[in-house]
């Protein structure tokens, strides 16, 4: 069977979801992954996810802030959420699915300062990897795990706007970078979206809101990721290359996200 999994900082799911319906159409996704849903569990639209064929929920909410939860066609299996978040907030919710584990995060952005010291924000970012990349590297690799969401790391230098000028700021510098790497290290995981791009190809998810046209100035990060176990290597290449694709078209419509969903497809 293939399995079509998507991650989308959707920004107010509330707010946005006659968009992720029309993404559910076009793209048929089996697993819908979302971050910064920013509602409680009661007040998450079910009925509308219902109507686009994702009736199956797991959801972690927060008033206001936060939130992430996974939408499946398929039915969802409990398992234990690996929880990262030392302060408590909704940042991780997890599902296992046609037998594949899903480990859903929002990674705090980690404020503007990147001094762990001074910062206090940028602490709590680089404890939730580390905590997260102990807990992976107890795993065994060959178990079919996807780690998905937005990581809020633009982990190569190409997967920034300009490498020189990002390597000062949150999100792209060598400290982050390095995070994100010990945790790729952790199980060896497949980085599907550049395993589908490689470099030197850029590769953006998010651009921000403030340029008037954001393919015109094209500053983007690429912060949303899909990484998957070697034991899910064959599911990934069993047609003989990745189909991952960043979905950038879907910034350009009416009121978006700042961020564009990234889908993988899978052959289980």
């Amino acid at each position: 069977m293939r399995l079509r999994l998507a991650t989308w900082n959707i920004n107010s799911v509330r707010l946005r979801v006659e968009q992720v319906a029309r993404f559910v159409d076009e793209q048929a996704p089996d697993v819908l992954c979302l971050q910064e849903i920013k509602c409680r569990e009661g007040e998450f639209p079910r009925e509308a996810f219902e109507q686009m064929g994702l009736p199956h929920l797991k959801i972690a909410g927060q008033k206001g802030w936060h939130g992430v939860a996974i939408a499946s066609r398929l039915p969802i299996e409990d398992v234990a959420v690996l929880n990262a978040c030392r302060e408590g907030h909704a940042r991780c919710v997890s599902a296992r699915i046609a037998g594949v584990e899903i480990q859903n995060f929002y990674v705090p952005a980690g404020g503007d300062v990147p001094d762990r010291a001074l910062n206090p924000k940028f602490d709590h970012k680089l404890d939730f990897f580390e905590t997260l990349t102990a807990e992976l590297a107890r795993r065994d690799p060959k178990d079919p795990l996807i780690v998905t969401g937005d990581l809020n790391v633009a982990p190569g230098e190409f997967d920034v706007w300009s490498h020189r000028q990002m390597s000062r700021i949150v999100s792209h510098t060598p400290v982050e970078v390095a995070a994100m790497e010990a945790l790729k290290a952790s199980l060896g995981f497949i980085d599907l979206p550049r395993a589908a791009v490689p470099e030197p190809e850029k590769l953006f998810s998010w651009w921000s809101y403030r340029a008037a046209d954001f393919r015109k100035s094209n500053r983007g990060l690429r912060l949303d990721h899909i990484l998957v176990t070697p034991g899910l290597r064959e599911a990934v290449f069993r047609t003989g290359a990745a189909a991952s694709r960043v979905h950038d078209d879907v910034r350009e419509w009416e009121r978006p996200s700042d961020h564009a969903p990234v889908s993988a497809d899978f052959a289980l």
